[in-house]
């Protein structure tokens, strides 16, 4: 028994000296260590022993067991650290390199020229309002003087949820919803997504922004109209744009009218951008109809009000000379780098 504890040790000695992963390590530990290990079989044919030999052999065994064992515990730790050094040289570095920069992203067009537009509207002291995408058909509709027949609807058909919730196709139900749960004075800006069933294409998309504004006091006149949209062109294309008013006709507002600015590009000369006019399109407006006012529970003899309204996309293309619309929606990053 002897002479076969000593040529298990000398065989160990041998893979040990030979082994240099800790998987190779951890396989000679389970051959001769083990529960089905070399020693284990020793123990079991101790059976065949004297009384007096079996406490010597067992003896021998976990002597020769606890010395291999320490020898593991000691090669185990040299693999660990070499392990540990190789991993170092590999991953050395060289902090003498330039380092590489993470991508920064930047603001999206559309969302730099609503911020402007905000912070324009927040400095003439009005607040800004959010109303539900998803809206009842009262709200968009029916709340803003266009009832179930009236021709209005077909301009602005939309996405029906069914015959009362639809797609808000204006954010002017956010109008509604301030007069109904605010008493006069009001003066707040209403920003948000709206949708209408438009086919895509260079100038048109289903689903777009914009951004609509609301003032009720005593004694508004279309003068405090002019005024404020005047002042708020000037601060975002500069002070030497000229605006005009044009009649037009919006279902809740009496009088209406549009607004135009004199190009951003030419200045008023006429250029490809504004089609040889001068002028551009930049938004609708005009006095509070006295209808929207009763069904918000304003009395129309008491209070008067204005309101207006246009479309982000376009004041931001205007803006930024963007010629189309689906740029703004494509996320391709080549057209969205230049504005970081």
């Amino acid at each position: 028994m002897r002479e076969q504890i000593d040529a298990i040790k000398l065989k160990f000695n041998e893979r040990l000296t030979a082994l240099s992963t800790s998987e190779e390590l951890e396989k000679l530990r389970v051959e001769v260590l083990g529960k089905k290990g070399e020693f284990t079989q020793i123990l079991r044919s101790m059976g065949s022993l004297s009384a007096e030999e079996r406490p010597l052999v067992g003896k021998l065994v976990n002597e020769a067991k606890e010395e291999l064992e320490e020898k593991i515990r000691s090669v185990k730790e040299s693999l660990k650290e070499r392990a540990t050094d190789t991993k170092l040289k590999n991953e050395v570095i060289d902090i003498t390199l330039p380092g590489v920069k993470s991508p920064m992203g930047g603001k999206h067009p559309l969302m730099m020229t609503m911020e402007k537009i905000e912070n324009i509207f927040l400095e003439m002291g009005f607040t800004i309002e959010e109303g539900p995408e998803v809206e009842l058909d009262y709200y968009n509709f029916e709340a803003l003087n266009i009832p179930k027949d009236h021709p209005a609807r077909g301009e602005q058909d939309t996405f029906y949820i069914d015959d009362q919730v639809v797609l808000r196709t204006q954010t002017s139900p956010v109008q509604i919803r301030t007069i109904e749960n605010q008493k006069p004075p009001i003066k707040m800006i209403s920003p948000g997504k709206v949708y209408r069933s438009d086919d895509v294409d260079a100038t048109h998309s289903p689903i777009f922004y914009q951004i609509e504004g609301l003032v009720i006091d005593k004694g508004i006149t279309f003068a405090d109209l002019k005024g404020t949209l005047d002042l708020f062109v000037k601060k975002m294309f500069g002070d030497d744009i000229i605006t005009k008013f044009r009649p037009h006709h919006f279902p809740f507002t009496e009088p209406s009218a549009e607004m135009d600015g004199t190009c951003f590009v030419c200045h008023g000369e006429g250029c490809k951008v504004c089609k040889g006019e001068g002028f551009m399109e930049l938004l609708g407006c005009g006095m509070v109809h006295p209808e929207v006012l009763k069904k918000g529970g304003i009395d129309p003899e008491v209070y008067s009000g204005f309101a207006f309204g246009f479309g982000l996309d376009r004041m931001t293309m205007q803006k930024f000379g963007i010629d189309d619309i689906r740029l703004l929606y494509e996320s391709d990053m080549r057209f969205l780098k230049q504005f970081k």
